[in-house]
């Protein structure tokens, strides 16, 4: 089936957005992306795990891609882990989380915690309940370093390549139209609500205890999947996770930084696929007898 787009309602009703890829009966998954991304940051990865059988939905957070923003400005961590309970109804069977950074403390505090996500696994990507602060401190500068918007795609895709570093500059700029939204000035900013990054964002994400606590509650396999260039997670706080982690497992991608599935989509999408055969697995067909 061709992707499609689904209309959603989150908590309270707030309108949601995703793009859905596979049979809605089929086993599922469901992608949950970084704080200041959108649902298409995860590259290929979403449809390669419908063609594996799967059912694949990539959601737009509250304030971020096509969501709405919250009125008041209620992006609290428990409050996008309110909006994936009431999306998770849209699964046959409960689903696996994929989570970046912001998604995956999503996925980690509501299955952690008694807050009606009962997930059939986990995968955290780049992200723990330990996060280095120099590399948290060049994502805010990073979301907050052009108020004013950009005048073209080219604008943007420079401060993009400057964040990225080693990724190489986008010869086409005019995909980050799903990224950025022009006002009606004629500059473009980015497809999230500037109230996401204010004091009353998610403040949970600084909760480490807490995490911690999520952590060792989890009563499902999680994978946990690093950057082997992040900034954000050390290897240490990735060690960490694991050790409260009841069962999990662990892969370190070499040349990827935080954002693992934009900088190595290959390795990452493998990574997911075989968690999934392991956690997640699809009925295949019976081998057709051989022909005498």
């Amino acid at each position: 089936m061709p992707p499609r787009t689904l209309e959603l309602a989150g908590d309270a009703g707030i309108p949601l957005r995703a793009t859905a890829w596979g049979q809605e009966h089929a086993p599922g998954v469901l992608f949950l992306h970084g704080g200041g991304q959108t649902r298409h940051a995860w590259g290929g990865t979403a449809q390669r795990v419908a063609e594996s059988g799967r059912f694949a939905v990539s959601l737009d957070l509250r304030g971020h891609g096509e969501s709405s923003w919250h009125p008041e400005g209620d992006y609290a961590l428990e409050s996008f882990v309110a909006d994936v309970r009431e999306v998770q109804t849209l699964f046959a069977e409960p689903p696996v989380l994929v989570g970046a950074s912001l998604g995956g403390l999503t996925a980690l505090l509501g299955s952690g915690e008694a807050r009606g996500l009962s997930p059939r696994a986990v995968v955290l990507v780049d992200v723990a309940p330990r996060l280095e602060r120099r590399g948290t401190d060049r994502i805010v500068d990073f979301m907050t370093a052009r108020p004013d918007g950009f005048a073209s795609l080219e604008e943007a895709a420079e401060l993009i390549a400057g964040y990225t570093r080693g990724r190489s500059r986008a010869s086409n700029p005019n995909g980050l139209g799903k990224v950025l939204r022009r006002g009606e000035d004629g500059r473009y900013r980015w497809h999230w609500d500037p109230a996401f990054i204010s004091a009353s964002g998610p403040a949970a994400i600084a909760d480490r205890p807490r995490l911690l606590r999520a952590a060792e509650r989890l009563s499902c396999p999680a994978l946990v999947v690093r950057g082997r260039e992040s900034d954000v997670l050390s290897l240490e706080g990735a060690r960490e996770l694991l050790d409260h982690l009841p069962e999990a497992d662990f892969v370190d991608v070499s040349g990827a930084g935080h954002m693992v599935a934009g900088d190595r989509n290959d390795a990452f999408t493998r990574a997911v696929l075989e968690f999934l055969d392991r956690t997640l697995p699809v009925a295949r067909p019976p081998a057709a007898a051989p022909v005498r």
